[in-house]
């Protein structure tokens, strides 16, 4: 899939810090996503939200995920959203969260008869994930002798449909905004929960660190995070 490099600078005035921030993100919709030259979803409108609410100077991209993965951990004032919180990524970056809370589901085209009744059997089957993301890590911490990495979630959809792979791992909500959609999947296996945020450099000072948080903890205290998951068709994360 053709992949978008947004550079949508936002100057604010009273800037409240002396960098400009770079958020970067993926095409995963319905969490970030290109439309019409803009980038949406869910965890962007938070995002920008907590950016406004601080009166801060950022830029916002949409890359390829291992890129800005790569790019996050490596360039101070970079942070990166809807990044997965794991044990392997965990001391990697500072972490701003939840922008999600949500469980892993293992999907299948609908009608495959790939039915793994627990990650064992699983381990029969060719599972599709994203390079770099975090589901690798977890398909490789368990054994999975066959990973088919893609560079973006369309991409490896579409082997799913396509017959190419057996299995996707996925998020539960993601899962559900494609079947809602249309698109012939099911839920084969259900694994683990996670929390998803912004994962930030680590050059990046403590004390930003907590005003973001301050920030998106007030986002889901008055209710503005459900009425942004509404908006997009997803269940809350109570």
């Amino acid at each position: 899939m053709k992949q978008f490099a947004f550079a949508l600078i936002f100057l604010l005035s009273g800037t409240a810090h002396a960098e400009t921030l770079r958020l970067l993100t993926e095409e995963y919709p319905p969490y970030n996503f290109s439309e019409n030259g803009a980038v949406k979803g869910a965890s962007v409108e938070q995002a920008e939200l907590m950016m406004k609410a601080l009166n801060a100077e950022y830029s916002l991209e949409i890359l390829p995920w291992a890129r800005a993965l790569s790019l996050t951990e490596n360039q101070p004032w970079t942070c990166l959203f809807t990044t997965g919180h794991d044990e392997e990524r965990d001391e990697r970056f500072k972490w701003v969260e939840p922008l999600l809370a949500d469980r892993m589901v293992m999907v299948r085209k609908a009608g495959s008869g790939v039915n793994p009744s627990n990650i064992e059997e699983a381990k029969r089957f060719t599972v599709g994930t994203q390079r770099d993301d975090f589901s690798a890590n977890y398909l490789k911490k368990h054994g999975f002798p066959k990973i088919d990495l893609a560079a973006d979630v369309e991409t490896t959809r579409k082997k799913l449909l396509n017959g190419r792979i057996d299995l996707m791992t996925t998020s539960e909500k993601t899962f559900e905004t494609m079947r809602d959609q249309g698109q012939p999947l099911e839920s084969a296996l259900l694994l683990e929960g996670k929390l998803y945020g912004l994962a930030c450099n680590l050059t990046l000072s403590d004390e930003l660190i907590a005003k973001m948080q301050a920030e998106l903890d007030t986002l889901i205290a008055n209710g503005t995070q459900e009425r942004i998951f509404a908006k997009y068709g997803l269940r809350s994360n109570q």
